[in-house]
């Protein structure tokens, strides 16, 4: 194998189908197509899964996927260690972000990133926590904002803020008359008598919130069980219970004069935001870079009360590994 076939591998993986690697690299189709064949016969395993919803990679295939990507990050450092690029970082750097945290960071980092950065080509893969966490693990990105430290073998976490989470429910029809006026606090455990709807119990959020109540010696009562906090908003506005979201997550809907909120309090709720970097593959320039400006910017948000609730940590940067 040598490092272009790699290359073509890992396009043809990511992009998931042969034509679309084919018009990504301005290759022929044919000529990939033979280039696979050919690792194919050298390795003595077949390497691609030709499905009906495109290309994936067989357990031989990840394999080298894998480590295909650290190759060439290699190889991008070595080259921007050549071009001399410590003064101009260049290149692309692949973060993935929950959408909740993509809806607040993404268009003032992206900004910020085009401003400072002109060459770099940030990418921004948005999913559920986990999803991006196990993306961070397979090297499929660069950085990664997650909601919980990680211990992982060749993974580490810097503390970047803590949001705060609100009991929150509709101003029309649902409201219930029994309660405190909005923007008091209230105990958790009245707020665990009141009907919920909350993400299913795989959700991280789900999980902190079940955590915070058996430490507290009490049961959620759970009304409805939805995922989706766009849902989840639409649905309490709607009447048909409450439920506890980030402080941020609610503040159109609450300017908009359609939820109203509660602090919670004994105890106070609060969810960790971290960033993840890799410890085992040594950062390109442009990857540190970005680095920097997401603790910049989120730094600035929480500041500039572009992230309600939130609440800054401020760790020094993990310094990355040293090249060799």
């Amino acid at each position: 194998m040598d490092v272009r076939q790699m290359r073509y591998f890992v396009a043809i993986v990511e992009q998931g189908s042969f034509s679309r690697a084919a018009a990504h690299l301005h290759v022929a189709q044919p000529a990939l197509s033979l280039h696979v064949r050919n690792m194919e016969q050298d390795l003595g395993t077949a390497l691609l899964f030709r499905s009906p919803k495109g290309v994936i990679p067989t357990e031989a295939g990840a394999i080298l996927l894998r480590h295909a990507r650290v190759i060439l990050d290699q190889f991008t450092i070595a080259e921007e260690e050549i071009r001399g690029h410590e003064s101009e970082p260049a290149g692309e750097v692949r973060l993935g972000l929950p959408g909740t945290i993509s809806e607040i960071l993404s268009v003032p980092l992206i900004t910020a990133v085009h401003q400072r950065y002109p060459k770099i080509r940030l990418r921004i893969a948005e999913a559920m926590s986990g999803f991006v966490l196990e993306w961070m693990r397979g090297a499929r990105i660069d950085l990664a904002v997650v909601y919980r430290a990680i211990s992982d073998e060749g993974l580490a976490t810097i503390h970047m803020l803590d949001e705060e989470l609100v009991f929150f429910g509709p101003t029309g029809p649902g409201a219930l008359p029994d309660l405190p006026p909005a923007g008091t606090g209230l105990p958790l455990d009245r707020v665990a008598t009141i009907p919920l709807v909350v993400p299913g119990e795989a959700h991280g959020l789900r999980e902190l919130l079940d955590h915070q109540a058996r430490a507290a010696g009490i049961a959620l009562t759970v009304g409805m069980e939805v995922d989706a906090y766009s849902n989840i908003k639409e649905l309490v506005a709607g009447g048909f219970g409450h439920s506890i979201l980030p402080l941020n997550a609610i503040r159109r809907e609450e300017a908009e004069g359609r939820l109203h909120h509660w602090r919670i309090s004994d105890p106070v709720i609060r969810r960790p935001v971290h960033l993840a970097v890799s410890v085992e593959r040594p950062m390109t320039n442009a990857t540190n870079a970005v680095l920097q400006l997401v603790q910049e910017v989120l730094r600035d948000l929480v500041q500039n009360d572009g992230w309600l609730g939130a609440t800054l940590q401020l760790p020094d940067l993990p310094q990355p590994k040293k090249r060799r």
